[in-house]
C-alpha cells in the first residue's frame, strides 16, 4: 500500500501556505509536482517573462530535489502557456539546460488564458530513484 507524503522545497514561496496546496506528492517512487510558476518568495510573479520561466524551471528544481530527484527523472512534462508565442523560445532555453541529453521527457505543451498573474506554469511527473 502506498503512502502520500508532501514535498516542499527548502525554501518555499508563499503560494503553497497562501492557496493551501503542496508543491509535490510522493505516492511509491511517483512524484507528482504541481504546476510550477516563476513565483518570487512573497509569490509574486516575476515581471520579466524570461525571469519568470527561468524561476520556474529554479523553483521546479527546488522541489525535484526535496523529494531526492533530479530533471533526469522527470518523465513527463507539461507547459502551460498564456502567450506561447511569446513564451515557447524561453521555455525552449529552459528545456535544453534542464535536459541537455537524452532520453527527454515527453512534452505537451497548451495555450490557456490564466494562470493567476503567471506568463508560465510547468508541471510535471517523475519517478524518484531508490
Amino acid at each position: 500500500m502506498s503512502t502520500r507524503t508532501a514535498i516542499f522545497p527548502t525554501s518555499p514561496h508563499a503560494l503553497y501556505k497562501e492557496h493551501g496546496y503542496s508543491p509535490a506528492i510522493l505516492s511509491g517512487d511517483f512524484l507528482f509536482v504541481s504546476g510550477m510558476v516563476g513565483a518570487r518568495q512573497d509569490g509574486s510573479p516575476e515581471p520579466d517573462l524570461a525571469a519568470q520561466v527561468q524561476l520556474a524551471f529554479d523553483n521546479l528544481e527546488g522541489v525535484l530535489k526535496a523529494a531526492g530527484a533530479g530533471f533526469d527523472d522527470v518523465v513527463d512534462l507539461t507547459f502551460y502557456m498564456i502567450d506561447p508565442d511569446a513564451s515557447v523560445g524561453y521555455v525552449l532555453e529552459g528545456m535544453k539546460k534542464a535536459f541537455p541529453a537524452e532520453p527527454l521527457p515527453n512534452i505537451t505543451a497548451v495555450g490557456v488564458n490564466w494562470l493567476a498573474g503567471f506568463q508560465v506554469e510547468i508541471k510535471v511527473t517523475a519517478r524518484v530513484p531508490k
